[in-house]
């Protein structure tokens, strides 16, 4: 299921309408819908909030399932139990100790937007579900791609660092993000 799908099962679960919801997260009721219509996504501050206030972890909200499959392929997915390393992101500022890292599904926006998020699961977990933390976008498949299997390479040599080579800076604009 999509992002606009899984925001809309998981309002009506919650007994919410597109009101009281984009209330909750301080936003006007058209950007809920546009949102459940697959027309944008709210910035990273708000996807936190909904995954706390309607107690859903982020993976469900922005990741397909099949993108959580055991079987999925080391592309799509990196884990290693036993290896934790540290990665950077510089464009976002963020610094995570990390076992496993996902990438999104394809967003839908404006020729200018990322189509991809990175994500880490930090370790341990909350009354949520795991802790996933935004690491950065992407600007196609490729570079997504090229960037988990280097963290993958970099896991498998056992060392303890890696920092964002392929994520691109991006500044928010209302409701959407582009690509600097």
């Amino acid at each position: 299921m999509s992002f606009a799908e899984n925001l809309k099962e998981t309002r009506k679960r919650n007994q919410m309408s597109q009101e009281e919801l984009a209330e909750m997260l301080g936003v006007s009721r058209q950007a809920v819908s546009r949102w459940e219509l697959g027309d944008g996504y709210p910035e990273v501050e708000k996807l936190i909030i909904l995954g706390e206030k309607l107690n859903v972890s982020l993976d469900y909200l922005l990741l397909d399932k099949k993108e959580f499959d055991e079987t999925a392929p080391d592309k799509e997915r990196v884990q290693s139990s036993n290896r934790t390393i540290r990665i950077t992101s510089p464009n976002e500022g963020v610094i995570i100790d990390t076992t496993l890292v996902m990438r999104s599904q394809e967003f839908k926006g404006s020729k200018n937007s990322p189509k991809y998020a990175l994500f880490a699961s930090e370790k341990g977990n909350s009354i949520f579900g795991p802790l996933n933390r935004f690491l950065g976008w992407y600007r196609d498949i490729e570079n997504i791609t090229k960037e988990i299997e280097e963290i993958n390479q970099a896991m498998d040599k056992g060392e303890e660092s890696y920092i964002l080579r392929y994520s691109v800076k991006c500044k928010r604009k209302f409701l959407k993000v582009e690509m600097e």
